[in-house]
C-alpha cells in the first residue's frame, strides 16, 4: 500500500511540474500590452496587435490539437517524455525567434510557438489515466495549469521589470525578450520532471480490471467512438466549447477586465487569484475517486459541471444587481465556475465513460476532439475582435466579458443537460 501511494505522488509531482513548466513557454507574453508596435502600415486597419498575437498562438495551438487527435491517442509510454522534450525545445526556439524577427514575422513565431505546445497536455495525460486513482492524478495535473497561468503572467511582469531597471531595455524590447527569457528559466525543472514523468509505471492489473485497460488506439477505434458517441460527445464539446472561449478569454485579457472593473493590479495578483480557483475545482473534482462506481461517479461530473455555471450565473447576476463584489473576488468566483467543468471534463467525465463502456479507446482522443472543438471557437472568438466588431476597447473588457460569461453559462447548463441525458440512455441500453 505504501508503495503505491508513493508511486502516486510520484505521478502528481511528475504531471504538475511538467505542466506547470510547460505554461512558462506559452502564457508569460499574455501579461505585456504589446502597444509599442504597430501594425496598421503592415497589415491595414484598426489592429490590436496583443489579439493579433494571441490570435496567432491560439491558430497554432488549434492545428496541434487537431494533429494530437492522431499523435496522442497513438503514442505509447515509452516515447511521450522524449516527444515532450522535442516539443518544448521547439516551441522555445520559436519565443528566440520572436525576440530577434523584424515586424510583423514576429506574429508567425508566435504561431510556431502554439504548434507544438498543443501536444503536451495528452501526452501528460497518458500517464495518468486507466488508474484507481486518475482523478486525483489529473486533478493535479490540472491544478498546474490553473495556477500556472497567473504565475506566468507573474513571472512575464517581473522579468520585464528586471530588465529593463537592470538593463535599461526600453519597454518595445523587454516585451519582446520577456517570452523567451521566462521560457528559459524553466528549461531545466523541465527536463527533470520530464524524467520523472519517464519513470511512472503502466497501471495494474486491478487499475486496468476497475477501470479498463487503455491501449493506443487505431483509425477504426476512433472513429467507432464517435458513431457510437455522437451525441454525447457533441453535447460534451459544445459545452467545452463555451467554458474554453471563456476561460482563454479570462485567461489572456486578466490585465484587461481586471482594469474595465476598476482594480489596481500588482503582479502578485493574478497568482492569488488563481490559486484560490485552483483549490476549489482540483479539491472538488479529486473527490470523484471516492465513488466507487463508475456511472455514478459520471452522473456527479455532470451535476459538479452544472454548479460551476450556476456560481456564474450567481456571481455576474450578483455583481450587477444586488451584491457589491470586489474586482478579484468576482474574478475568483468566476474562475472557479469555469474551472470546475473544465477539470470535470479533464478528470472524470471521459474517464469515467471509458471506464462504463469498456471500449477500446483512452482519454487522450476524447480530450483531443473536445479540445480541437474548443480552441476552434477561441480562434474565432478573437480574430472576429479584428476582422468584424473591430478592437474592443479596453474599457469594455470587463462588460463584453461578464455578459458573455452571463449567456454561456446558460447554454452549457442545457449542453450538460443532454450528455448526462444521453450516456444514461446508453447504459441503460447496455
Amino acid at each position: 500500500m505504501q508503495s503505491a501511494w508513493l508511486v502516486n505522488a510520484w505521478a502528481i509531482l511528475a504531471a504538475f511540474g511538467t505542466y506547470f513548466c510547460m505554461y512558462m513557454y506559452r502564457k508569460p507574453f499574455t501579461v505585456a500590452a504589446f502597444k509599442q508596435e504597430d501594425l496598421a502600415p503592415v497589415f491595414g486597419g484598426d489592429w490590436d496587435q496583443k489579439a493579433v498575437l494571441v490570435s496567432a498562438q491560439v491558430i497554432g495551438y488549434l492545428v496541434s490539437k487537431l494533429v494530437g487527435i492522431r499523435v496522442v491517442s497513438e503514442a505509447g509510454p515509452e516515447r511521450r517524455a522524449w516527444t515532450i522534450l522535442l516539443l518544448i525545445l521547439a516551441a522555445l526556439g520559436s519565443l528566440f525567434l520572436f525576440a530577434i524577427v523584424p515586424s510583423p514575422w514576429h506574429v508567425v513565431c508566435m504561431f510556431l510557438n502554439g504548434l507544438p505546445l498543443g501536444m503536451v497536455f495528452g501526452l501528460v495525460l497518458g500517464s495518468l489515466e486507466g488508474r484507481r486513482l486518475t482523478e486525483a492524478l489529473a486533478a493535479g495535473l490540472c491544478a498546474s495549469f490553473i495556477l500556472a497561468g497567473g504565475v506566468a503572467k507573474t513571472v512575464g511582469q517581473q522579468v520585464m521589470d528586471t530588465t529593463q531597471q537592470r538593463l535599461g531595455w526600453n519597454l518595445a524590447e523587454s516585451e519582446r525578450w520577456m517570452p523567451f527569457l521566462s521560457g528559459l528559466l524553466f528549461f531545466l525543472p523541465i527536463c527533470f520532471f520530464l524524467w520523472m514523468l519517464h519513470q511512472i509505471p503502466p497501471p495494474t492489473l486491478l487499475d486496468q480490471t476497475v477501470r479498463s485497460p487503455r491501449e493506443p488506439m487505431r483509425k477504426e477505434d476512433r472513429w467507432h467512438m464517435v458513431r457510437t458517441y455522437a451525441w454525447g460527445i457533441g453535447a460534451i464539446a459544445s459545452m467545452y466549447l463555451i467554458v474554453s472561449i471563456l476561460r482563454s478569454f479570462r485567461d489572456d485579457f486578466a490585465r484587461e477586465i481586471l482594469t474595465g472593473l476598476g482594480a489596481k493590479i500588482q503582479s502578485s495578483d493574478y497568482a492569488s487569484i488563481d490559486f484560490w480557483v485552483m483549490l476549489v475545482a482540483t479539491i472538488t473534482n479529486a473527490s470523484a475517486v471516492l465513488v466507487k462506481d463508475n456511472r455514478t461517479a459520471l452522473r456527479l461530473a455532470f451535476a459538479t459541471c452544472a454548479v460551476g455555471f450556476l456560481l456564474i450565473l450567481l456571481s455576474v447576476l450578483g455583481h450587477r444587481f444586488w451584491m457589491e463584489i470586489s474586482p478579484t473576488a468576482l474574478m475568483v468566483c468566476i474562475g472557479a465556475g469555469l474551472y470546475l467543468p473544465y477539470v470535470a471534463v479533464h478528470t472524470t467525465v471521459f474517464e469515467r465513460i471509458i471506464a462504463c463502456t469498456r471500449d477500446r479507446a483512452n482519454v487522450g482522443f476524447m480530450m483531443y476532439v473536445a479540445d480541437s472543438v474548443g480552441y476552434f471557437g477561441y480562434a474565432i472568438l478573437i480574430l472576429s475582435k479584428n476582422f468584424f466588431v473591430g478592437s474592443i476597447p479596453e474599457t469594455s473588457f470587463a462588460s463584453v466579458f461578464l455578459t458573455t460569461c452571463l449567456l454561456g453559462s446558460i447554454g452549457s447548463i442545457l449542453f450538460v443537460a443532454i450528455a448526462s441525458r444521453s450516456f444514461d440512455r446508453l447504459e441503460a441500453k447496455r
